[in-house]
């Protein structure tokens, strides 16, 4: 997997290991997929004048443990074991501040076009790999971001194929994981 490094980060509350896997969209340009603009948003490198609305959104200082481009490829911003800023102002189950205790996935699309077949398996791998790390994580626990922040985020959105993506994660959790496989 290739890695990007985000400043974007932080150690997560001592003792708190992942148990949630939340699943975001996102398109930078809105609507445009392709480019670095992505990684330039998360390395606080994403010039504001280089689209009109790239001026809203380049003070901030977000990440994710890792996106998921349209043909399937990921990229690895943050180190699992720490705290990536993705979820914003959350709750899942009654437990605030979910970025203490998830892994955030973004998936490079947007809540009315449909995902990518290959980002569905590049998703379900990486999920049941995180499992297998992880056991306080399950494919149960896979949410989308509208599920954390309710009327305030609305990825991945109608377009995202959550059964299709339950089926393919079931499925690569049965197998068993190729020798060296993270």
């Amino acid at each position: 997997m290739a890695r990007v490094e985000s400043p974007n980060r932080d150690a997560r509350p001592p003792g708190t290991r992942p148990d949630l896997i939340v699943v975001h969209g996102i398109s930078l340009p809105p609507g445009e997929f392709g480019g670095d603009w992505i990684d330039r948003l998360f390395t606080n490198t994403l010039p504001a004048g280089a689209h009109p609305y790239f001026a809203e959104i380049a003070s901030l200082r977000v990440s994710a443990h890792v996106c998921v481009r349209r043909d399937g490829t990921p990229t690895q911003y943050v180190s699992f074991a720490e705290r990536a800023w993705h979820a914003g102002r959350s709750s899942y189950c009654g437990r605030e501040a979910c970025n203490d205790f998830s892994i955030g996935i973004e998936l490079e699309g947007e809540d009315t076009r449909p995902y990518d077949p290959r980002q569905y398996r590049a998703l379900a791998e990486l999920v049941a790999a995180l499992c297998r790390r992880y056991p306080s994580l399950s494919p149960a626990r896979v949410v989308g971001h509208s599920d954390i922040a309710p009327g305030r985020k609305t990825d991945p959105g109608p377009a995202f194929d959550w059964p299709q993506a339950r089926r393919l994660i079931a499925a690569a959790s049965r197998r068993r994981p190729t020798p060296g496989a993270a």
